[in-house]
């Protein structure tokens, strides 16, 4: 199996909008995402580091593209269509210069929810609409998916299936298997210390804690049956 170190993202540096509530410790400083991109072009193997960001924030686009660009590093980055072109978020023309620079784009979503509490015509809309939009904007298939405060079991897994999507990035934290279908991402924080980021980019993890890991994602693989 190929074993990747998923790095998850969201807004960098200073919001250009309100939060919601619970976004803010997801926020990095600017010298803090710098130091982790500076440690992964670094790395005797930076392929081995998978980025991704989550939301759709202006700072993808002002802050992390340039960035990206300048450590020759390429990344994903998850949109929600229901924030396209809202202050604070992604454009259009902002999605067209993500790919034109070698980057890669997918959905989360229309709205921010959890996909697990949403009835099957709702879940298919944030699945089916968002794809579509996204669809239309790049003029290529959005087969790949960041799921939304990771939160997923078996019955969103066959939806996402069913949408289109061939790949799905949660929020399990460790390492992913870069060959599969649902694909592990740890979303750092702002309030992170340095051991923890030293331990994330390590891929370090307490064996209790891993085995907590693996039961819980065999669980929301399998449940609930329909």
């Amino acid at each position: 199996m190929a074993r990747r170190i998923g790095l998850n993202f969201h807004g960098i540096g200073s919001p250009a909008r309100d939060l919601e509530e619970g976004e803010a410790p997801y926020w990095l400083s600017e010298a803090q995402f710098t130091e982790i991109l500076d440690r992964v072009a670094a790395a005797h193997d930076p392929q081995a580091f998978v980025l991704t960001f989550d939301d759709g924030n202006l700072s993808d686009y002002d802050i992390a593209l340039p960035a990206l660009v300048e450590r020759g590093l390429s990344a994903r980055f998850f949109v929600l269509t229901g924030r396209l072109d809202q202050p604070g978020s992604l454009g259009r023309d902002h999605i067209s210069a993500l790919l034109d620079a070698g980057m890669r784009v997918g959905s989360h979503g229309i709205a921010h929810v959890g996909w697990t509490g949403l009835d099957r015509d709702a879940l298919n809309r944030e699945l089916g609409q968002s794809r579509s939009v996204l669809q239309d904007i790049c003029g290529l298939p959005i087969t790949e998916v960041g799921i939304p405060f990771g939160l997923y079991n078996a019955r969103v897994l066959r939806a996402l299936r069913r949408n289109g999507y061939t790949v799905a990035f949660s929020s399990d934290t460790g390492q992913m298997n870069n060959k599969s279908f649902l694909r592990a991402r740890t979303s750092l924080r702002g309030d992170m210390n340095s051991a923890q980021f030293d331990d994330i980019l390590a891929s370090r993890m307490p064996p209790a804690k891993q085995l907590r890991r693996m039961l819980g994602m065999t669980k929301k693989r399998l449940l609930p049956l329909t």
